[in-house]
């Protein structure tokens, strides 16, 4: 409604996808003071009965939540007078679901907008079945992702695993799986086009991981959407980009104002995602799950009603402290949480009831109370959460756990390894997902191994408790990024000098913190993209 054309009371309608994405970014409180009555879900079958009236529901914690609650809606519910503003993603399915609509309109006027590029054929079947001419405006508002961090963004997509494996195998074996295939595949290259949009750069080169085949075919195919749509004609990195290592097609990163588009595929580095997290975020998204800027506290030892339900979000003006602490590892945001709430208790006993000696004093405190009301909401959050990551972390013995993870990925000891995983995978303080994960660690180092232990450490999974079905796990993961078919890289292998040395010299001065010794191969990748060195042997270009 930015544009000015859809003034007075409105309905927000949204798809599934585009309900989280708002969620991520604008609260309860943001989305009311637009004139917003309620918001619906186009795509549920029972229309109004699955709304959220923001009058009734306003989120006073000012969370980045859309939770539609179920409303018993009657007759006499007259919404005729109100116009609609439509968020949706440009699919076949909600460009049928907008053709019902208009058949038989609720509302006085459509506003929509497509989190995408909206194909012609589409915008074409629209036009077609407006007969009442309800819409008022079409538009593209890119945004076909979810903001997780001002630096990250994510697409939120399930079981991603079989679009690869299928790349490779150049068949499916199920028509089913085909398809989940095709419109994953396809859900991928429609956000990367809108995060590529709504950054409103072209990129100077595109480069693709050459081990794996979709990542060859999804930095053709966006190369071919730009080179074939002029929308994306409208800045580009200007001048050469460096070349080195005989491979000429280095880059220079922010250097010349030139965008590299680096397409990866995780079968490179298996290894990051199985070691345990220690920083605020991924604590959090590890041990309790991170979903749309969510946290679920319910059932947690001693944590309030008004607490079970929380947000941790990254947006501008919502939670400082997440915001500048997401990052910081166990130790430290102990000692940041410990401060934040000495800050508070001294905040409240300057405006303690006892110090209000005056009509101004009165006014003061009054004036202070919503801000030391959230303050307080703040505090409690954070010390509950980091309550029970504590917890955690001491019922499932993590931080020995995390020490012999680290030692799997970053040291070779066949021996001594496989001593310390029997010891582990029969003990019954080590829980069954770090049973798994351990399990899986020990057979991406070893799997080539003179002696072969795999077998024997699957048998010893079993026999600690991990179900049959998740030790298969084991042979599917070699099988998904193994050595046979992953890029060098992984364990120092094919490695240049620098990263040679930079190892030794880790090795030599030690590390900082056993829990985090471990170097993810992306950050190597990364490095050798912005100093020009990515090497055209494993990182091909795509376009330039």
């Amino acid at each position: 409604t930015g544009d000015g054309r859809c003034h007075g009371m409105k309905v927000l309608l949204l798809d599934a996808t585009t309900t989280q994405i708002l969620s991520c970014v604008s609260t309860q409180s943001e989305i009311l003071s637009r004139e917003v009555y309620l918001v619906s879900r186009l795509d549920d079958p029972r229309g109004n009965n699955n709304s959220q009236n923001n009058n009734n529901n306003n989120n006073t914690n000012g969370g980045h939540s859309l939770e539609l609650h179920e409303e018993p809606t009657t007759n006499s519910t007259h919404v005729g007078h109100m116009k609609a503003v439509c968020f949706l993603r440009p699919t076949e399915i909600n460009i049928g679901l907008l053709v019902k609509e208009l058949a038989s309109p609720r509302f006085s006027e459509y506003h929509l907008y497509f989190s995408g590029i909206l194909p012609p054929p589409l915008l074409d079947l629209l036009a077609e079945n407006d007969a009442q001419d309800r819409v008022r405006q079409v538009q593209e508002f890119y945004a076909d992702f979810l903001p997780i961090n001002p630096d990250l963004l994510s697409l939120n997509c399930r079981n991603t695993l079989p679009m690869t494996t299928n790349a490779a195998t150049r068949a499916s074996t199920n028509n089913n799986n085909a398809r989940d295939t095709a419109d994953l595949y396809q859900r991928n290259l429609m956000g990367l086009q809108s995060m590529l949009l709504a950054l409103k750069r072209q990129p100077a080169a595109i480069r693709y991981q050459k081990s794996s085949k979709m990542a060859r075919k999804i930095a053709a195919d966006i190369g071919e959407s730009i080179g074939n749509d002029q929308i994306f004609h409208f800045r580009r990195g200007s001048g050469r980009m460096n070349g080195s290592n005989n491979s000429g097609h280095g880059g220079r990163g922010a250097s010349g104002n030139n965008m590299l588009l680096l397409v990866l595929d995780r079968m490179d580095d298996p290894v990051t995602p199985l070691l345990s997290q220690w920083t605020y975020q991924a604590m959090v998204h590890e041990l309790l799950g991170l979903n749309n800027s969510r946290v679920i506290l319910r059932g947690v030892p001693n944590v309030s009603k008004d607490l079970e339900e929380v947000v941790l979000s990254s947006a501008p003006d919502h939670d400082s402290f997440f915001r500048n602490h997401r990052n910081s590892n166990f130790g430290e945001l102990g000692e940041a949480i410990q401060k934040l709430l000495q800050d508070y208790q001294a905040r409240t006993k300057e405006h303690s009831v006892s110090n209000l000696k005056s009509i101004e004093d009165m006014q003061q405190f009054l004036d202070k109370y919503p801000e030391l009301r959230t303050q307080s909401h703040t505090v409690s959050k954070h010390v509950a959460i980091m309550g029970e990551l504590a917890r955690l972390v001491e019922v499932c013995s993590l931080m020995d756990v995390s020490a012999f993870e680290q030692d799997l990925a970053c040291s070779d000891d066949q021996g001594g390894h496989l001593k310390e995983l029997m010891a582990k995978l029969d003990s019954q303080t080590v829980k069954i997902p770090d049973k798994l994960r351990l399990g899986m660690l020990y057979a991406l180092r070893y799997e080539n191994a003179i002696t072969n232990a795999v077998p024997a450490v699957k048998e010893a999974m079993k026999r600690g408790g991990v179900p049959p079905e998740d030790v298969a796990l084991v042979d599917v993961i070699l099988r998904y990024a193994g050595s046979k078919v992953r890029g060098p890289g992984l364990y120092g292998t094919n490695k240049d000098v620098t990263s040679i040395m930079k190892s030794f010299m880790t090795s030599v001065q030690g590390v900082s913190n056993v829990y985090s010794q471990h170097s993810p191969v992306l950050m190597d990748t990364v490095e050798g993209a912005v100093k020009g060195k990515l090497r055209g042997e494993t990182h091909p270009l795509s376009m330039s």
